[in-house]
């Protein structure tokens, strides 16, 4: 989907600690480091969004969310394998290694593996998760091409073109432990 130009620039950015913007399943979403606080501070800046709320992290494969996942039960993480990747974000146990920017004022992190091709290669060509939040200002409709990402944040995220992938909206968000949905 992406060149390997277009991906080497894109990690570059992200290594610097600068933002991305990219397709996602139903909204284009903004992203970054989930290990940099300085990336996480500007992007909920840049959103401005309410740091309380927290992110979600968004992967190519289950084995890259690894760190996250370290210590959750095997039941749970079948719970997990069985539901992805597609466009259903698991709210999972904090087992300390989220930076409080990403996991907001909560005990749990939000994490998705997905099914977009787009989304796919940038994690993989980017070695881990990235962070990955609509791309829209609180309270604004979520971006659903790269015009509109242009006329929301200009030249502060590097925007990758691409695709939506087929969604009609963002995807569902439930609780690993509880099975409640937060968003179906």
């Amino acid at each position: 989907m992406y060149s390997a130009a277009i991906l080497q620039t894109a990690v570059a950015r992200l290594r610097e600690g600068g933002l991305i913007a990219y397709p996602t399943e139903a909204v284009w979403g903004l992203g970054c480091d989930p290990d940099d606080p300085t990336a996480l501070a500007q992007l909920l800046a840049l959103k401005q969004r309410d740091p309380a709320k927290g992110l979600i992290l968004i992967a190519a494969s289950m084995t890259q969310l690894e760190p996250w996942l370290d210590g959750l039960a095997a039941p749970l993480r079948q719970r997990l394998a069985d539901s992805w990747p597609g466009p259903l974000t698991w709210l999972v146990p904090d087992n300390g290694r989220s930076l409080a920017l990403l996991r907001g004022d909560h005990d749990r992190v939000a994490v998705r593996v997905s099914d977009h091709p787009g989304v796919i290669a940038l994690c993989s060509a980017f070695g881990g998760p990235l962070v990955s939040t609509s791309a829209n200002r609180a309270g604004e409709t979520p971006a659903r091409d790269a015009a509109t990402v242009r006329d929301y944040f200009g030249d502060a995220v590097t925007i990758l073109d691409g695709p939506l992938g087929g969604q009609s909206r963002p995807s569902r968000i439930r609780d690993l432990s509880s099975g409640e949905w937060l968003r179906e």
